[in-house]
């Protein structure tokens, strides 16, 4: 079982952008469009939503759509407004170390994995792990702050914005984590997802959003795939949501020393899962360190380190392995 992620930079959008989203489209196209084209809102619709509540964005929206091609379902598609639902599992921890640092991991299928790193100068500084083109699955800006999602583990879906366009919205506007969580209680957000929120100035937050709920903001350090409460029991039990909750906690009552200590525990069960015919294995365990502009993508066999002061635009491709037992497990 292998993954990939491909380093990129490029400040504007451009000819590099284009290319992975050339690369991209037909999977992105055939996901969009499964349940047709009138299941998702028009372009009008799509355009108006940006408009209103994400106005910072309408022009690097153009340009993208403009190197898409114009078209009207790549640019419905692109402004991340009323996507079909979607989901993850993944667990969240924010570290209090030296640095501080907000640790994940990515459980998807391999399959729809974009693999794509992106360090861009959109509105400011940022890199990002992304997914649907130009949103964020995980990521810090040069101001100092880093964000991750995880799907929140309850059924419902509405009106409003793909998780991942939300996260690149933040890290184009938000400095701390204080704006972060004032940005998320208005924005409209078309699923259940948990955001995880660390700042430069060690600020944290566990932001708990969905399309009929107000955002709940917690000052917990661990999220996994559930709310305050198991909504979904066949989900929790499937992906294991409580016991990585519990896995992760210990991490924190261990008083692990280093954050290679940390990612060493992220790669092993039951945090680490190799569920991948499901579409719930581990592609990849991310250290974001704000406070340092640095990151670390962790794989049970690899590392790469990348920062705002040294990016290297490269090609990784890993070879996933079933891990061993964990010690911190309960």
């Amino acid at each position: 079982m292998f993954v990939g992620l491909r380093c990129v930079r490029e400040a504007s959008p451009g000819a590099k952008w284009q290319e992975i989203f050339n690369r991209t489209w037909p999977h992105y196209h055939k996901w969009f469009t499964a349940e047709g084209n009138a299941a998702r809102p028009s372009y009008l619709e799509c355009r108006d939503a940006l408009a209103q509540h994400m106005p910072e964005l309408v022009r690097v929206y153009k340009s993208l759509c403009a190197l898409a091609g114009g078209g009207d379902v790549a640019s419905r598609f692109l402004s991340g407004y009323g996507p079909p639902p979607f989901m993850s599992g993944c667990t969240q921890l924010v570290w209090p170390g030296a640095p501080d640092s907000l640790v994940r991991n990515y459980d998807y299928h391999p399959r729809w994995f974009e693999g794509s790193m992106l360090y861009t100068e959109w509105l400011q500084p940022v890199i990002a792990i992304a997914d649907c083109s130009w949103g964020v699955l995980d990521g810090m800006n040069a101001a100092g702050l880093s964000v991750s999602l995880a799907f929140g583990g309850r059924k419902w879906s509405g009106d409003g914005f793909g998780i991942p366009l939300v996260l690149r919205y933040l890290l184009e506007i938000c400095t701390t984590v204080a704006e972060a969580t004032a940005v998320l209680r208005r924005l409209p957000i078309h699923m259940t997802y948990n955001v995880a929120l660390l700042d430069r100035f060690g600020d944290h937050a566990a932001v708990f959003v969905g399309p009929d709920r107000a955002a709940g903001v917690l000052r917990g350090r661990v999220t996994a795939n559930h709310q305050e409460t198991i909504a979904w029991p066949e989900y929790a039990v499937i992906t294991h949501s409580v016991e990585r909750e519990h896995a992760a906690l210990a991490l924190l009552e261990a008083n692990l020393q280093s954050l290679e200590s940390v990612l060493g525990a992220f790669l092993e069960a039951p945090l680490y899962s190799a569920d991948y015919h499901r579409g719930f294995g581990t592609l990849y365990t991310s250290a974001w360190s704000p406070a340092r502009g640095e990151v670390c993508v962790a794989w049970p066999q690899a590392r790469l380190f990348q920062s705002f002061e040294r990016f290297e635009e490269r090609h990784m491709v890993v070879n996933l392995r079933v891990p061993v037992a964990s010690r911190f497990a309960r």
